[in-house]
C-alpha cells in the first residue's frame, strides 16, 4: 500500500503546488490515486491557509476529497502543533460531525493516549505515529494495540544510519511488547526515498507526498503529488518484484 500525504504543514513558499483548499486537496487526491495511492492523508486548512481542526473546515475538506476519490480511505492529522492547547484540541475534535476514515496520533506528544481514546470512542480508526523510542514505549504500554488500525513509523533523524537505528529500536520494542500490526514507513525530506526502499525491502507499506518530500530522486521539483506517488510505486515494484 502507498499512502499519499498531500500537504503536511508545508507552505506555498516551499512549493507553489502545495494543496491547501478543499478543491486543491481533492484534485491532488485524484491524481495521487490515479498514480497508485491506496489511501489519502492530509492536514486540514482553514480559510486563512493555516492548519485547522475546526469541524467546518474538516467537513469541507473531507467532503471534497471523498467526492474526488470515492471509496478511497481518507485520513487527517491531529498533530499537537496545530493547536497547542490540549483541552481545546480535544474539544474541537469532539465537535467533528463529518468523520475521517482514520486519524493519525503522534505518540511522542503529550496527551496522545487520551486523544487516541477520544478518536476510538467516536468511532474513528486510529493510526499510531511512532517517531522515536519514547513514543513507541508509550504506545506499547498503552494497551491500545488491539484497537489500532496500523502503525506509521517515521524516524525524524536526518541521516540514514540514525534513521535505521531508530527504526530497528522501535521494531524491537514492538516485538517485545507483542505488537503485531500493519506498518507504514515514512521518511522526511532526504530520507523519504531511502525509507520507501526500506519499506519495499522489508515488506511494509509506505507513504509519500509533499508532506514528506518536494523533489523526485533526480533532484527535480515534483510537479504534484501524483508524480511522487508514481515514482514510489515504481520503486516499490522494482524492489519487490
Amino acid at each position: 500500500m502507498i499512502k499519499a500525504a498531500l500537504n503536511g504543514g508545508r507552505t506555498r513558499a516551499e512549493h507553489p503546488a502545495i494543496p491547501t483548499t478543499p478543491q486543491e486537496l481533492a484534485e491532488s487526491a485524484k491524481e495521487s490515486v490515479a498514480a497508485g495511492a491506496a489511501c489519502i492523508h492530509f492536514h486540514v486548512r482553514g480559510a486563512d491557509g493555516k492548519e485547522s481542526l475546526k469541524a467546518g473546515d474538516v467537513a469541507q475538506a473531507l467532503d471534497a476529497v471523498r467526492a474526488a476519490v470515492p471509496g478511497t480511505p481518507v485520513g487527517v492529522s491531529t498533530g499537537a502543533w496545530i493547536l497547542r492547547n490540549t483541552e481545546l484540541r480535544y474539544q474541537l475534535i469532539s465537535q467533528w460531525a463529518t468523520l475521517p476514515d482514520f486519524a493519525s496520533v503522534n505518540f511522542n506528544e503529550d496527551g496522545a493516549v487520551a486523544l487516541a481514546e477520544l478518536l476510538l470512542a467516536r468511532g474513528i480508526p486510529m493510526e499510531a505515529g511512532l517517531s522515536d523510542l519514547s513514543g513507541a514505549k508509550v504506545f506499547v504500554t498503552s494497551g491500545l494495540a488491539n484497537r489500532c488500525l496500523r502503525l506509521l513509523i517515521e524516524p525524524m533523524d536526518p541521516e540514514l544510519n540514525a534513521v535505521l537505528k531508530t527504526l530497528d529500536g522501535i521494531l524491537a520494542l514492538l516485538e517485545g511488547g507483542g505488537v503485531k500490526l500493519s506498518i507504514v514507513l515514512h521518511g522526511l525530506n532526504e530520507m523519504a526515498w531511502p525509507m520507501i526502499d526500506q519499506a519495499a525491502a522489508r515488506g511494509y507499506h509506505t507513504r509519500v507526498g509533499f508532506e514528506d518530500i518536494l523533489t523526485l530522486p533526480d533532484g527535480t521539483r515534483a510537479p504534484g503529488n501524483g508524480a511522487l506517488v508514481a515514482e514510489a510505486a515504481r520503486r516499490m515494484a522494482r524492489v519487490t518484484r
